[in-house]
């Protein structure tokens, strides 16, 4: 039943996931529960090549990335780090269909760091944010402007070289979430030059809960200050001098106490997947996929909420169910019929990754055509 598999946007699978996964955990339980002292050197090499593969993806420096529990936690980070009064007095630009934990997190932090959070409304009907609107509300006043590389409700991807251009005519810090794109899409940190991202690990990257990134530009670094300091964050960690903290040069100064290692340990096969893939050919079997979602929309007549051009969406095709239908009936009966994919509201989410297969995508048509019609 893998062929059939459209949750990309949410649980990313590649073919032996549960037995890498499970070889990686049966690993890291052995060497922690033999009792020599063999476990730190064990555990945090690992670590680090998790960060290395994510280096890769973002095409980040050396010393600009670490880990982070999920992205609103190194939103967090970072912007609490900030140097003091960069936002307070100003304003934090952020559209409306961001990933909505994020805006939970600004509208908290608001009063508290003293800026006004500036949200960027849809139009009346729409499913998304234009480019257009974002810029507009772009004004001298944004201090900070957080963008959604690609939406996770209709897969619509900004012009992310305009936006970070017309944020660097402002004089704003840039950060972008990358979440729903990371991996199937290429990224580069420094083309537009972002000044910090965010991703997780769980979709196109096939990990793990807990697996986030947080990647901030070496420029950036050196003025950042981050509340939750540890012996981790120091240069050498092994300081206990208590009257000689200070900061190490780089992302290491994010990492505060012990680190978690356990997402990072079992994302690690899933990334050591993905960096051995033909990421051309990923991307191909996607586009040919939702090429023939699109064809089922219209088939079905029913609304898509993500962009048709390429270059202006993701790895999803978004559909709007009628109100006649409860979304949540649809994908039980989808469900029922081995097809695996999630809602929205009415919007039915539907993103083809690596399993997903021509036959899974008619079983998909052929199981929504007798939902619909029933």
């Amino acid at each position: 039943m893998d062929g059939a598999y459209f949750l990309y946007h949410s649980i990313g699978m590649y073919p032996g996931k549960a037995r890498d996964l499970a070889a990686a955990m049966a690993e890291f339980a052995l060497t922690w529960g033999t009792a020599d002292d063999a476990q730190w050197g064990w555990v945090l090499p690992r670590r680090q090549r998790f960060i290395d593969r994510w280096r890769g993806i973002l095409n980040a420096a050396p010393g600009s990335v670490t880990t982070c529990e999920n992205v609103t936690a190194g939103l967090h980070a970072i912007l609490a780090a900030l140097p003091d009064g960069h936002l307070r007095g100003r304003s934090l630009l952020v559209a409306a269909d961001c990933f909505p934990s994020n805006h939970f997190l600004l509208q908290a932090l608001a009063p508290r760091f003293g800026f006004t959070l500036k949200t960027v409304p849809l139009r009346q009907g729409a499913a998304r944010v234009e480019d257009e609107d974002f810029l507009d509300a772009w004004t001298p006043d944004v201090g900070l402007a957080l963008l959604t590389w690609v939406s996770s409700t209709t897969s619509a991807r900004i012009d992310l070289a305009r936006a970070v251009a017309h944020g660097r005519r402002m004089g704003a810090l840039v950060g972008v979430d990358i979440t729903q794109g990371a991996g199937l899409l290429p990224f580069d940190v420094t083309a537009p030059e972002v000044d910090f991202a965010l991703s997780t690990s769980l979709k196109w990257m096939c990990g793990t809960p807990g697996a986030g990134v947080l990647y901030v530009s070496p420029r950036l670094v050196p003025h950042c200050a981050p509340q939750v300091a540890g012996w981790f964050s120091q240069d050498n960690p092994f300081n206990w001098d208590i009257a000689r903290f200070a900061y190490a040069p780089d992302m290491r100064r994010f990492d505060s106490g012990t680190p978690g290692c356990m997402a990072a340990i079992a994302s690690l096969p899933a990334l050591d997947w993905h960096a051995g893939q033909d990421h051309a050919a990923i991307r191909a079997q996607n586009r040919r996929l939702t090429a023939r979602l699109f064809d089922i929309a219209d088939a079905l007549r029913l609304a898509t909420l993500t962009p048709r051009e390429e270059e202006r969406r993701g790895g999803s095709v978004m559909l709007r169910l009628p109100e006649t239908v409860p979304a949540a009936q649809v994908v039980a009966g989808l469900r029922a019929e081995g097809v695996s994919a999630d809602h929205r509201s009415q919007t039915l989410r539907l993103s083809p990754g690596v399993l997903t297969t021509e036959a899974g995508v008619a079983r998909l048509e052929a199981a929504l055509a007798r939902l619909l019609r029933g």
